[in-house]
């Protein structure tokens, strides 16, 4: 009788990882009766090659789940924001602009910052210039508008992309674990949107990328994301949505 290694040797990465995968939890046993029987010596060294590609798998795919805290900012001053120091914190990262018809909402995210801050609550403001080209100004004229205006007091970082190949890796890994639902938009504002944003970049929006300004992404204590919001949806559900994580 041909070894399992023999059996599949010759087989893709892919198929062999399935095999094994499969036939993992059953290899100490089998490799026990093939001894007993004298059928096959090499099973138990073909078990544990098994069981080591398994567990290489595993442990792959472990490093790879990534959190918020794998992630890091810059701020307006050029310096690196590791978003680890936010630890054990529920944040709502939003990417922001103003002159925007949603920039309004500025108030309504000041006003739950202020209320749900000291029960570890952060927002994050990332200002984007990718939609429309709504927000012109430097860093500088980006903040002083927004705390004379609406008085926030939350974090601001620097202007950066949300979409296309200068997206921040952050917002990528964002959308990857979000993607846009879709129906959020009336088809006619829909093709506004699509129009300006296609004038304003060179590679159109794809299907799970960032559709508009004040699109919020809500993340758990342990930096994981828990909900994605258009900036449709009623500033009073994502408070809500706020407060079931606190």
């Amino acid at each position: 009788m041909p070894s399992l290694y023999a059996v599949t040797k010759t087989l893709s990465l892919q198929t062999k990882k399935r095999f094994f995968h499969k036939e993992n939890l059953n290899c100490n046993k089998m490799a026990l009766n093939y001894d007993k029987d004298g059928l096959d010596k090499d099973f138990e060294k073909d078990g544990r090659l098994a069981r080591n590609m398994f567990n290489i798998t595993t442990n792959k795919k472990q490093k790879e789940m990534k959190t918020v805290y794998d992630f890091s900012l810059t701020d307006k001053k050029g310096n690196s924001v590791s978003l680890a120091d936010y630890k054990g914190k529920v944040l709502l990262i939003v990417n922001t602009a103003t002159g925007c018809g949603f920039t309004p909402q500025y108030e309504a995210l000041e006003t739950m910052y202020k209320k749900l801050r000291d029960k570890g609550f952060e927002i994050l403001d990332v200002p984007c210039n990718q939609f429309g080209h709504q927000t012109p100004g430097s860093d500088e004229e980006v903040t002083e508008f927004c705390t004379m205006k609406f008085g926030t007091d939350f974090p601001q970082f620097k202007k950066s992309d949300v979409n296309g190949a200068n997206a921040l890796p952050l917002f990528t890994w964002l959308k990857e674990e979000k993607g846009y639902a879709g129906g959020a938009y009336e088809a006619k504002l829909a093709k506004v949107m699509e129009d300006l944003y296609n004038k304003a970049n060179a590679e159109p929006r794809k299907q799970n990328d960032i559709q508009w300004n004040f699109t919020k992404f809500l993340i758990d204590r342990e930096g994981k994301v828990v909900a994605r919001f258009e900036p449709t949806v009623d500033m009073k559900e994502v408070e809500k949505a706020v407060e079931v994580q606190l």
